[in-house]
């Protein structure tokens, strides 16, 4: 059975990509195929390419058209809907539900990355939220841990449930490694976030070094009998 999730994090530079490739590779350390998602993007490097989407195709299992992994790529590393009216190049929701619905036929799970946090504005009228109930996907929450995480955390689970989504889990990444109180932290989300805690991953590690620190989801468990 195929199956796929959504990866949203807390704010943008907390470690979605990271996170995502991690999925990645634990998924495919269990013997099933996947491939990574990023629908859309703002940033392009030297070369005409956005890093975060060449990490996710180096992480994937199979290497689809650019067109399909990421569908609206734009230039500046601005915010998406600004970068789209500026490029005259509106994002459009049923274009990432064409190309999503592709890959799907291609492996067994598909791993969407978002862009920034998960209100981000697409559009005068849509933001990532969005986009994620589009797709009808459940959710894995990337929280940075940083002073400031418990509320951007807890706000953004709220914001998942009010949506009427599935929050399957989420996964602390250490992007500060000199945060104060890191396990109280730690702890408190723990109690507050109703949903199980997928894995902590180290500052500095790989992707394939944090795909060990991971648990998949329940569900792809039990989609995919892991």
């Amino acid at each position: 059975m195929r199956t796929a999730c959504f990866v949203t994090g807390t704010d943008t530079g907390v470690g979605k990509t990271h996170i995502t490739c991690a999925l990645l590779y634990a998924t495919r350390q269990r013997g099933w195929t996947a491939v990574g998602m990023k629908p859309i993007a703002a940033g392009v490097e030297a070369d005409g390419r956005n890093e975060d989407v060449t990490r996710l195709l180096a992480a994937s299992s199979i290497q689809p058209p650019i067109s399909l992994i990421n569908p609206f790529l734009y230039d500046p590393p601005i915010a998406p809907h600004i970068a789209a009216q500026e490029a005259g190049r509106p994002i459009d929701l049923a274009v990432i539900q064409q190309a999503f619905a592709r890959l799907q036929t291609w492996v067994d799970v598909v791993w969407v990355e978002g862009v920034g946090g998960f209100r981000v504005p697409l559009d005068a009228q849509h933001d990532t939220a969005d986009l994620t109930q589009c797709l009808a996907l459940p959710v894995v929450l990337v929280v940075g841990m940083r002073l400031g995480c418990l509320n951007h955390a807890l706000l953004t689970a709220e914001a998942i449930e009010q949506r009427g989504l599935s929050l399957a889990g989420w996964v602390a990444n250490q992007i500060d490694p000199a945060m104060s109180r890191f396990e109280a932290n730690l702890d408190t989300l723990r109690t507050r976030l109703n949903a199980p805690l997928l894995g902590v991953v180290p500052h500095g590690t790989t992707p394939e070094q944090a795909a060990s620190a991971l648990q998949l989801p329940g569900f792809c468990a039990e989609s995919l009998g892991f």
